[in-house]
């Protein structure tokens, strides 16, 4: 089976099963853009944001008795494709009013993974009008130019939605970006555009672009993360199981950033699953211990299959799905240390 049939698979099965929450919610995206774009003065037009009530408030229960959130740090988090339909019915880019898709955003990925950042700053999260998921897998020439087109439009999204973001909201406070698979292929272009060469830079508390490969020379200035406390740095592993490695990354020129997310430390490349305190499946409000181990090797982050109740089932060796719920308390916290290391700069 192609991989990304594999990725494919993994994204039906999350989505299925939390069909049942996000259908009920569908009612609550009643917005429509007159231009097809989106107006980001309009909190409609945001996932997540710290003026409303979103699903990326949410704290699991094992969680909420020590919570205590920081308002002096903001998160700009890119969401991952959920825009996974083959036939490309609303074209090579989603459209931002798409009642069913921006629920399906929110109940999977802002759920699941913008909230791992809640307790440590206000999270930002722009909806746009992201590529199809078949956008990385053109058949064509025809098709290799529209993708680009449609990952340039996604962008242009993401880059307003953050220039308004900066002249609205930020009002010079420190900023992490977090993003997933396409998420962080526009999390890349966004820091090397506004960050790479400028004071904002200063401000920069991390990035973690999880999910898509960082090419060892696409910054310049801005260094991976070798330690759990270091700051205006980048983080990045993608999950794969010990042994196996598609073909597309077997073609891959360059060795990718990897970070470690259970020691941070480039100096401990290898973390067995018991040092992983807590991931989070499909049950958001349980935290489940030892799921996952993380070694890096050549570019990639290998656990050991993963261990949890009914895991058995579980045959899949491409976990990109999972690339932070696998390690959930663990990102969570590390987050926090490089908040507290930031100030005490």
């Amino acid at each position: 089976m192609k991989s990304s049939t594999v990725i494919t698979l993994l994204w039906f099965l999350i989505l299925t099963s939390c069909s049942n929450k996000y259908q009920q919610h569908i009612k609550e995206y009643t917005f429509h853009a007159a231009d097809g774009k989106p107006d980001y003065n309009d909190l409609n037009y945001w996932a997540a944001h710290p003026y409303k009530h979103d699903v990326a408030d949410s704290v699991p229960k094992p969680l909420r008795k020590n919570y205590q959130p920081d308002s002096t740090v903001d998160i700009f988090f890119i969401h991952p494709t959920t825009y996974t339909d083959k036939e490309k019915k609303c074209g090579w880019n989603a459209s931002i009013d798409n009642d069913t898709l921006n629920a399906k955003t929110d109940y999977t990925s802002i759920l699941f993974q913008a909230s791992i950042f809640n307790e440590a700053g206000r999270v930002f999260a722009p909806r746009y009008r992201q590529a199809n998921y078949y956008s990385y897998f053109p058949q064509s020439k025809e098709d290799t130019l529209n993708a680009i087109k449609a990952f340039d439009m996604a962008y242009n999204d993401i880059k307003t939605a953050f220039e308004f973001y900066l002249q609205h909201w930020n009002n010079g406070r420190p900023v992490i970006i977090a993003s997933h698979s396409q998420g962080t292929t526009h999390a890349k272009r966004l820091l090397k555009e506004f960050f790479e060469n400028s004071n904002l830079k200063n401000r920069l508390v991390a990035a973690y672009l999880v999910g898509i490969p960082v090419e060892p020379d696409y910054f310049t200035t801005i260094k991976p993360c070798i330690s759990p406390n270091q700051t205006g740095c980048i983080c990045s592993w993608r999950t794969l199981q010990e042994g196996y490695k598609p073909d597309y990354m077997l073609n891959e020129k360059y060795t990718a950033v990897v970070t470690n997310p259970l020691t941070w430390s480039n100096l401990q490349p290898d973390a067995d699953r018991h040092l992983n305190e807590g991931a989070v499946l499909l049950k958001f409000n349980k935290l489940v211990k030892h799921v996952a181990a993380a070694r890096i090797d050549s570019g990639v982050l290998f656990t050991t299959k993963p261990k949890f109740f009914g895991s058995i089932f579980y045959t899949t060796k491409n976990y990109h799905i999972a690339d932070y719920n696998f390690y959930y308390l663990s990102v969570r916290k590390n987050v926090q240390q490089r908040v507290n290391a930031f100030w005490k700069k």
